[in-house]
């Protein structure tokens, strides 16, 4: 419980591909719901549901993606970008020894799907992620946040009776200065603005405020504060799943970077899913409104 918010975190098994998330959403939360609850789901755990995964042990890397893996991530962010963007110690010491194979093919997923400028972050490239999932694996950004949250929302909305929200949100930060929101990857929530690797390196290194990053928002308007504050309670209920980057997973895991299995993933509690209430605000009966993006 934080201020006038409370979230409750919903607990699940881990969602694979083909699951049906809708169903999954629907019987965890449709009797906690209350009217103007927001109902914030991890972005990965739906694009893995979706199909959205790629095996990096099938591409081949090319000369640009094999010169990222084994110059631009050991040399400029291991040596010189790290400690401009105050990562610790442990993550400096891990991109001084990035994998340049498995690095080299992640980077040309990266350069093919988000292109050379995403490519050059040490990770997050364009919302594509590796952690939480098992083997060479890498999630896709979703295709259509907003279409998924619409259908959620609308599913929710017809299954309780109540008058809620539906927000996807990445763990990747978006950066506040002020009234000014960047973030490294593209947002259709309006007001936070996509500025690539500058957003990601002069928000580390001026220590601006760093808040996990709505993708979408179905049901009643926020602000841009409003829709960023609750994203970060979302996030910091939720926790980190089976570790923050791939080589935590791998390391509470006990195993190697591409041996984390499925099976793996199942023993460990996943919380897809964060209700977060206003306590300060009455609940009214539902009006089934028509959903309005932020």
């Amino acid at each position: 419980m934080t201020g006038r918010h409370s979230t409750i975190t919903v607990k699940t098994g881990y969602w694979k591909p083909g699951h049906d998330y809708l169903t999954s959403i629907s019987l965890a939360v449709t009797s906690k719901l209350r009217d103007r609850d927001v109902v914030v789901l991890s972005e990965k755990a739906l694009s893995v549901a979706e199909g959205r995964i790629v095996d990096e042990t099938k591409i081949e890397p090319s000369l640009t993606a094999r010169t990222l893996a084994r110059f631009w991530m050991r040399l400029v962010w291991g040596y010189l970008l790290a400690p401009i963007c105050h990562l610790s110690r442990i993550a400096a010491v891990r991109l001084r020894s990035y994998p340049v194979r498995e690095g080299a093919a992640h980077k040309q997923l990266s350069l093919i799907y988000a292109g050379f400028l995403q490519a050059l972050r040490h990770g997050s490239e364009g919302g594509i992620d590796v952690t939480n999932v098992p083997y060479s694996y890498a999630v896709l950004p979703l295709e259509d946040a907003q279409r998924i949250a619409e259908r959620i929302a609308s599913a929710l909305r017809e299954a309780s009776s109540r008058d809620v929200s539906v927000m996807i949100v990445d763990s990747d930060k978006t950066y506040t200065w002020r009234t000014i929101h960047v973030s490294p990857r593209r947002a259709t929530v309006k007001g936070i603005l996509s500025f690539g690797l500058p957003a990601y390196v002069l928000g580390r290194a001026l220590r601006l405020r760093a808040r996990s990053t709505p993708i979408a928002l179905a049901g009643r308007s926020l602000t841009t504060e409003g829709a960023l504050r609750i994203a970060a309670l979302a996030n910091r209920a939720r926790g980190s799943g089976a570790g923050r980057t791939a080589w935590d997973m791998a390391e509470r895991l006990g195993v190697g970077l591409t041996e984390v299995t499925w099976e793996s993933l199942d023993n460990i509690r996943h919380k897809p899913i964060v209700i977060v209430r206003n306590r300060l605000k009455r609940n009214r009966p539902s009006t089934h409104q028509a959903i309005r993006r932020s």
